[in-house]
């Protein structure tokens, strides 16, 4: 243990999470604090006894009082450190993934958590990369962190996006903005499975668009040839462009955003498919067609997160119950759900349960198909499973 660095004690009997590697140490399991150490600075955790545990950063302005990134003593998080973690985190998409490194791919690069990088995000978009950063003590490093990556996949530019709501439970200030590099285009066009789709860096959804669905969208497509399809929350039209490009016979893209209705009819237009775009309440529109007996064969439910705090997890339950009352109302015998949330607070077990009561309240009988998460290049860390936070649960309802 190097005695420079301060020390954050724990209370009795509370270190064994810890030394099971999960990363977030929160001030109520906290003793003490020797040292005095500075938002952002290097702290070692040790046990009521003195017992080396790991070493992270401090911020004594979050819940999270300490975030931890090595287990071995001694240990220094300086930049050849930074430097390995990242090289990991790109090793996994390139040379075990192998992830499409053509000119328009797109990628998660880093994924927080589960990359051992707690609280920074990295996403590649053709030849940009965005980062987002909801740690104050990584935030401070944003410079030595755009260099690494830099240095690391050759882009660009990077582009830093921030959080809602992140300034407050961390203690940040920090503003969208170039970090690195040029500044990225109004539009960055990137192909995924042989479409292509535009991208706004600076204003688009989290980093810039959905890259976690990637796959579930071609789950989605395989069902949708000849049929009628719903895409409710659509966004950019992902999952509705998907199903026209597999034969969909029609396909509605709703949202609420008007901006994001244009998207969705500029990709659209851009492969070549047709839609019809209806920018909405989505329950509202949901209930409307419901009320004059319009059905669809394939309905995809993908809302955005319903719940940012435990305190918001019984009203979001109640919203994905209204949800797919609404949806099983409009889906035709033989129909397929797809049910999406991106809420980490609410459990895989708890959207099924709301499925399966909506279910038995319509009176009608539902299969699940498959339980589907985030495509790979969102992996779980086995120590903090918490990053594990997309379900998808596809359903067959008679």
């Amino acid at each position: 243990m190097t005695p420079s660095v301060p020390r954050v004690i724990l209370k009795a009997k509370r270190a064994q999470p810890f030394f099971g590697r999960h990363p977030w140490v929160f001030a109520g399991a906290i003793e003490s604090v020797e040292g005095d150490p500075a938002d952002g600075a290097e702290v070692d955790l040790v046990t009521s006894v003195g017992t080396f545990v790991a070493r992270g950063l401090f911020n004594s302005q979050s819940k999270i009082r300490v975030r931890l990134y090595s287990w071995d003593e001694g240990t220094s998080l300086d930049r050849d450190f930074w430097q390995r973690r990242i090289s990991q985190a790109v090793k996994l998409r390139h040379h075990v993934l192998h992830v499409d490194r053509s000119a328009r791919a797109a990628y998660r690069v880093a994924f927080g958590e589960a990359d051992y990088l707690s609280g920074m995000v990295v996403d590649r978009y053709a030849d940009f990369l965005t980062v987002q950063f909801t740690s104050l003590a990584m935030a401070l490093r944003k410079d030595l962190f755009a260099e690494l990556l830099a240095a690391e996949l050759s882009p660009k530019g990077i582009y830093l996006r921030t959080e809602k709501g992140i300034g407050k439970l961390e203690g940040l200030t920090l503003q969208d903005g170039p970090l690195w590099g040029e500044p990225p285009p109004a539009e960055v066009m990137i192909e995924e499975h042989g479409l292509t789709f535009a991208v706004n860096l600076t204003e688009g959804q989290k980093t810039g668009y959905y890259l976690d669905q990637r796959d579930n969208r071609v789950a989605v497509a395989r069902l949708c040839p000849g049929k009628r399809v719903l895409d409710a929350f659509c966004y950019a039209g992902g999952f509705g462009l998907y199903a026209a490009k597999a034969g969909a016979e029609h396909v509605v893209c709703v949202d609420g955003s008007e901006t994001a209705i244009g998207l969705a009819k500029s990709n659209f237009l851009r492969n070549a498919h047709t839609a019809e775009f209806v920018v909405a309440n989505v329950f509202h529109d949901l209930a409307d067609r419901a009320a004059k007996n319009e059905t669809f064969d394939v309905i995809v439910l993908d809302p955005p997160k319903f719940a940012r705090d435990k305190r918001a997890v019984p009203e979001a339950l109640a919203g994905y119950r209204r949800l797919h009352a609404l949806a099983l109302k409009l889906l035709a015998p033989d129909g397929v759900l797809v049910s999406c949330c991106c809420s980490g607070l609410i459990t895989g077990e708890e959207l099924e349960d709301v499925i399966s009561q909506c279910a038995v309240n319509a009176k009608r009988d539902l299969q699940i198909l498959e339980r589907r998460g985030p495509s790979p290049d969102h992996p779980v860390a086995i120590t903090c499973r918490e990053s594990g936070y997309l379900k998808c649960v596809i359903s067959r309802v008679n």
